[in-house]
């Protein structure tokens, strides 16, 4: 049946639309979401839906603007713009949403519960009582799984201002960072979280002592424990030291275009030109984050002779899957540098693919390239926005690198 949507600004600013003669009202403004990860776990989340129809996923600084929504049946569809997951709402009432997110990258079954009520509080609810008994502003050094095999460590970067029980931040890691993070701190305990349409993720602590002891939730598919002290002084191995260049090899590959013929580099085309070669996936939020400042970096010094090449290993069972998902990503995000087709997202066929490097430990992984063919850098990961100093200090020596390769 075909739905009819309309605007009432009369009536309190509600969504209106009707499905079976029945007229359903939802109230714009700010909503507080909640992801059932399991039985005990939630992952809380803001959403705002505006008067023009558009719903907002809300992380700290970071605002993620949906598809425009599908109503059917008694349904409302919101897919992510850049990830292939959407969140389906059944109205209750004007206040209250209840469905399920669906991340078809992890298969169609990939279902987290979701429920979604107007409320203009805090994505953790903070009784007015509650006062923060210790502040988590600074930098946390952080290990992830530790006392086991696979441990790994990270950064922990928190803003808190004085007397305010909201936290902001992010984790770096050697492989990348966890983006957009918001919560509380509240007497012993902090709780962050980050939803993106790709990501899910929960975190909780209790401090004990100096030190956060704490556990860690992806999805409903992954948890594990984590520990963090404050140590201004902290760093992880540079991302340039962790994958490099073989001796006495070079970057050759021959792999798909997205038409399916041959793309083989290096090549004329390529010739006295500067190039990065980024080893990335549509389906990988980090990798979005670099794609965007690589945007920013081929508008402004395309013309002066910089060229990317993005090598892309996607979700799917087929060329046509991967081409399908490349193509609605350039689409969408403008983009007019080259993309081929890598093969499924695996990094040991990336790293078969680049055998001339030690590895290729992480999506995304970059190679910088002079005008001479020649390897300048080779960055592993990419700490984004959500990093602040971060990822002003790699802009900033990014764009010198590629000022100074082009002046060559």
């Amino acid at each position: 049946m075909k739905l009819v949507i309309t605007l009432s600004f009369v009536f309190c600013s509600l969504l209106c639309y009707s499905q079976k003669n029945k007229k359903i009202k939802i109230k714009f403004g700010n909503w507080v979401s909640e992801l059932q990860l399991n039985e005990k776990d939630v992952l809380p989340f803001n959403l705002v839906i505006n008067n023009d129809l558009s719903f907002t996923v809300i992380n700290g600084e970071e605002q993620i603007q949906l598809e425009k929504p599908v109503f059917k049946n008694d349904s409302i569809y919101l897919k992510f713009p850049y990830f292939n997951s959407e969140l389906v709402f059944r109205v209750l009432n004007k206040k209250k949403l209840k469905g399920y997110w669906v991340n078809y990258n992890k298969g169609a079954d990939y279902k987290i519960p979701c429920v979604s009520v107007k409320s203009n509080s805090t994505r953790f609810t903070i009784d007015k009582s509650d006062k923060s008994a210790f502040n988590s502003n600074g930098k946390w050094q952080v290990e992830f799984e530790p006392n086991t095999n696979s441990s790994y460590p990270a950064v922990g970067l928190f803003t808190q201002k004085p007397g305010s029980n909201q936290v902001t931040g992010t984790f770096l890691t050697e492989t990348g960072d966890y983006r957009f993070l918001a919560g509380s701190c509240v007497n012993d305990s902090l709780f962050l979280s980050c939803f993106d349409g790709s990501h899910a993720f929960l975190f909780k602590a209790s401090l004990k002592s100096d030190t956060l002891i704490g556990t860690f939730n992806s999805g409903k598919h992954w948890k594990s424990d984590w520990v963090g002290f404050k140590n201004e002084s902290f760093e992880l191995t540079s991302p340039e030291e962790l994958t490099y260049l073989k001796e006495n090899t070079s970057i050759n590959f021959t792999l798909n275009s997205l038409d399916k013929s041959p793309f083989v580099y290096p090549s004329e085309k390529y010739k006295n030109n500067v190039v990065i070669i980024q080893i990335m996936g549509t389906w990988c939020p980090n990798c979005l984050d670099e794609t965007m400042y690589y945007k920013s970096l081929y508008d402004q010094y395309h013309k002066d002779g910089l060229e990317v090449i993005s090598v892309c290993y996607e979700v799917g069972s087929a060329q046509d899957d991967y081409v399908q998902s490349i193509s609605r990503y350039k689409e969408q995000l403008g983009l007019d540098f080259t993309f081929i087709i890598g093969g499924n997202a695996s990094k040991n066929k990336a790293a078969a693919d680049f055998s001339m490097l030690n590895d290729v430990i992480s999506f995304p992984t970059s190679i910088f390239i002079g005008r001479d063919g020649e390897v300048k850098r080779v960055h592993t990961g990419f700490n984004g926005p959500g990093t602040g100093v971060y990822y002003d200090e790699y802009v900033r020596k990014t764009n010198s690198l590629i000022e100074s390769l082009l002046a060559q």
